[in-house]
């Protein structure tokens, strides 16, 4: 019988080859930002991953830094993360071709607030936050929780810098004016 943890791999990885698959779907990008600036995200998420997925450091991490939650908690969780990648699909399908990896303005770029985007700005991160707590916790082991928190500050820079970035490139206005009705990246809180 497959254990909680294997089943979170399971949802990790269906996620991860199905949004590289969509990625193909996408308009051409008109103007983005990246190179060093990238490395300011980029680096908390990769680090945060390799604390979060543990690719066979766990051997490592002395007990007094470990918890079990149980088969049933476990499996829930599960439950949670793919529920939280179905918010993150939710997102990438209501973009449509809008949608980048990268922070990136396509053709016919324009702010989108309907949708998952009517409850927050970023729902992508949002679903991958809820995510990674589901998964930290299956992990069991405080590296685990390090490594969704250090992913979640990467992520949260992410935003940041495509906020910017938006305001910049559709008009501080029209961003200012859907950023003062709808939270950043928990429904329904303000912070």
């Amino acid at each position: 019988m497959m254990s909680p943890q294997n089943g979170m791999w399971v949802v990790w990885g269906s996620w991860a080859v199905t949004w590289a698959a969509a990625a193909a779907w996408t308009d051409r990008a008109t103007a983005g930002r990246g190179g060093r600036e990238s490395l300011v995200y980029y680096g908390p998420i990769v680090g945060g991953a390799i604390l979060v997925f543990g690719f066979g450091l766990d051997q490592f991490v002395p007990a007094a830094l470990k918890w079990s939650i149980g088969a049933a908690a476990g499996w829930a969780m599960v439950g949670v993360a793919a529920a939280g990648f179905l918010f993150c699909w939710w997102a990438r399908l209501h973009l449509g071709r809008l949608w980048s990896s990268a922070i990136a303005r396509t053709e016919n770029h324009r702010v989108v607030d309907t949708g998952p985007y009517a409850l927050v700005r970023h729902p992508i991160y949002t679903g991958i936050y809820i995510a990674l707590a589901a998964t930290a916790a299956v992990r069991g082991a405080v590296p685990a929780a390090l490594g969704a928190v250090a992913m979640a500050f990467g992520w949260y820079v992410k935003a940041r810098i495509e906020e910017r970035f938006l305001r910049e490139e559709l008009g501080a206005e029209n961003y200012e004016a859907y950023a003062r009705r709808v939270p950043m990246l928990v429904p329904f809180v303000r912070l």
